[in-house]
């Protein structure tokens, strides 16, 4: 080691041994790696290896706009350029067909983002009105389309955010030399206008469209700042000045917390030290040093920083991380805010909860959807504000959503935290691969459980065709499954895969809400609720005390119509009451389909097979059925999602009660329980 530490400043502090997962390891490493970062280009701190020269940036096109950026001086002084924020994503369309990217320009359309909260519209560079399903269309055979996020800081600022956006796409082009095919919504909806920028993965000649990975992270945005410095000018001073100060008492990370991190040195205790003492042999920018020190005195009231002594501050080892934690929650509570009061409600801020995926999945919450949003635009994630039964209103991220998962406002459901074991469908196809060396088939599956009818054992293929295409397991030639001694294993990664995509089961109950429940025909929520042995845990306060009053009015009108009687304080219900009122439901509803389709309806009756056209869902009070047509009759059976890339197609099944095990005939007759 070096004795003269000026000559050389850097004094590593080893972790105990084999601490490689301990934080001051972690500290030790990261210090090392910025150390490294600093002492020249070429070595990559996020990765701990050198680069080759021009690795990341000479493969795809904009190669040459990113050098030239590099090589020139900006037209103004850089701290004064206008601030652009520009997130992006390559989406990978091969084998996904057309469903994520219509999907996608369907979210950014959606209705409450324009100005006037109407719905977004599209447009590209010559037409305000764009065909949304036609540029879908276009890039059917896409591999990738790019997505980008384009958020100027002083986006309201600017006269026209659509020819900002033309200019921008305009020198994307020329820098990449191509033309490109893109459309773009202007949304409105939250304090910084901002705009979703969907490129087609393709060239002018019908080749992929490869772009440079500076030119994505780096390029783009600088060619974005400059067209917003050239309309509005460079920042002023007082610009600067008063962006800056807001900055001191924010609840995230900010450039502010950036800097100290930069200047900020090891400590005695092995801490991230920022010395602010005054040294006259330093030169000091008198107001950023003030502006430091105020943000420092923020973070000490958020337990992130303490004067050890007079000008010598210690950080937090994880100030970064719980800032941008912070940061993060209040976006969420202004998400709560904006839909709470966009739904009417006035509840107090110690109702809203964050409702926690890690929190057991013996833990439900059960309540009313008051909103769905997305958390994270660029990804296409989800949210959703449930109204739950417990008094409050929790902050649900419910991830990628499903298109046909009924989360309507009002829609009665319940939300379990997702583990990553295996399913009981997993452990029966490892323990009859492991008495059939190693192979699964459905004869196999018959042969060992003579209970089981062929139907439940498709439902075993269904899941292995999951896991095949997810690489974990291989189908053989003759239909029969290679099963690896480790399936298990293979299977809890498949669920870990899944869970981060879906994080948690969201159940749709009934998509009445109570108060079309109180007086309908159907076998409704309330129902199930008034004849369940252990009943809900209802708070007395907010949707609790709403579904409370909800039961009460439910009991009175069965009462009325003879399905229920009092006897003093008791009320005794008819036997079998939900099958009658399902029965009755259906029977009023079949009539009127019958007479749309000028054909009769037929009931199903258990374990009778049906084969006919599925037609499209219905929504009843007693649940959501598909429309089965057939040649002479219709009937109406239980609805799966499975169903829906089926309509207008020949589907058959087996019912089994109040379910069905659905055969497609275009999956090799797999079965769907």
């Amino acid at each position: 080691m070096v004795k003269d530490r000026e000559d050389n400043p850097f004094r590593p502090r080893l972790g105990k041994p084999r601490a490689r997962g301990g934080k001051a390891a972690k500290r030790f490493l990261n210090r090392v790696l910025s150390a490294a970062a600093r002492a020249g280009p070429g070595f990559s701190a996020r990765t701990g290896r050198l680069q080759r020269r021009g690795m990341s940036s000479s493969f795809g096109r904009g190669v040459s706009t990113v050098r030239s950026m590099a090589n020139r001086r900006p037209f103004s002084s850089h701290h004064r350029n206008r601030r652009v924020i520009v997130k992006a994503r390559i989406a990978k369309l091969a084998g996904k067909g057309l469903g994520t990217a219509r999907a996608h320009i369907r979210y950014i359309q959606r209705h409450g983002v324009g100005e006037e909260g109407e719905k977004g519209r599209l447009y590209n560079g010559v037409s305000d009105d764009v065909d949304g399903d036609a540029f879908v269309k276009r890039g059917e055979n896409d591999r990738h389309q790019f997505r980008f996020i384009v958020s100027a800081e002083d986006a309201d600022q600017l006269q026209d955010l659509k020819a900002f956006t033309r200019d921008l796409m305009q020198q994307m082009a020329e820098d990449l030399g191509t033309e490109l095919d893109w459309v773009a919504v202007d949304h409105h909806n939250t304090a910084h206008p901002h705009t979703h920028i969907v490129v087609r993965g393709v060239d002018d000649q019908g080749n992929d469209l490869v772009i440079a990975r500076d030119y994505i992270s780096h390029g783009l945005r600088r060619r974005a700042s400059e067209l917003v410095t050239l309309e509005l000018g460079p920042q002023t001073d007082l610009e600067i000045q008063q962006k800056l100060r807001r900055e001191v008492e924010q609840d995230r990370f900010t450039g502010l917390d950036r800097q100290l991190l930069r200047v900020a040195s090891a400590g005695e205790i092995d801490m991230p030290t920022v010395d602010m003492r005054y040294d006259p042999e330093r030169k000091y920018d008198r107001f950023k040093h003030s502006l430091l020190i105020g943000r420092l005195e923020k973070l000490a009231r958020l337990g992130l920083a303490r004067e050890a002594e007079t000008g010598l501050w210690q950080l937090s080892d994880d100030m970064e991380e719980r800032l941008r934690g912070l940061g993060e929650r209040g976006d969420v509570l202004k998400a709560m805010f904006r839909d709470m009061r966009q739904a009417g409600l006035d509840r107090p801020a110690s109702d809203y909860a964050i409702f926690d995926p890690e929190a057991g999945s013996d833990k439900a919450l059960v309540g009313s959807v008051v909103s769905v949003g997305l958390s994270n635009e660029l990804y296409d994630r989800f949210y959703t504000l449930v109204d739950g039964i417990d008094g409050r209103v929790h902050y649900v991220d419910i991830g990628y959503r499903n298109e046909n998962d009924d989360l309507t406002a009002g829609a009665i459901v319940e939300v379990r935290s997702k583990t990553s074991e295996p399913k009981e469908v997993d452990r029966t196809i490892d323990r009859i691969a492991r008495t059939s060396g190693g192979i699964y088939s459905i004869d196999a599956h018959l042969e060992l459980e003579k209970r089981d009818t062929p139907a439940y054992a498709e439902t075993h293929v269904r899941r292995l065709e999951h896991l095949r295409r997810a690489g974990q397991v291989e189908r053989r030639a003759d239909g029969s499954w290679e099963i690896p001694p480790d399936y298990l294993n293979h299977a809890a990664a498949f669920e870990a895969q899944q869970k981060k995509r879906f994080p948690l089961d969201v159940s749709v109950q009934s998509t009445f809400t109570l108060e079309q429940q109180i007086m309908a025909e159907g076998a409704t929520w309330l129902d199930r609720q008034l004849l369940v042995r252990k009943p809900l845990s209802l708070r007395s306060g907010g949707f609790g005390l709403e579904v409370e009053r909800s039961l009460e009015r439910r009991r009175d009108y069965l009462v009325e119509q003879g399905f229920a009687e009092r006897r003093g304080s008791r009320v005794l219900y008819q036997r079998n009451l939900l099958d009658t009122l399902r029965a009755r439901e259906l029977a009023r509803v079949a009539d009127r389909i019958s007479n749309e389709l000028a054909l009769p309806y037929q009931p199903t009756k258990d374990r009778e097979h049906i084969a006919g056209i599925y037609r499209r869902p219905v929504r009843l009070a007693s649940g959501k059925y598909a429309l089965i047509e057939r040649a002479r009759d219709f009937t109406l059976v239980p609805w799966r999602p499975v169903l829906e890339r089926n309509r207008g197609k020949a589907v058959s099944g087996i019912v089994r009660g109040q379910s069905i095990s659905w055969t497609l005939t275009k999956q090799r007759g797999l079965g769907i329980g």
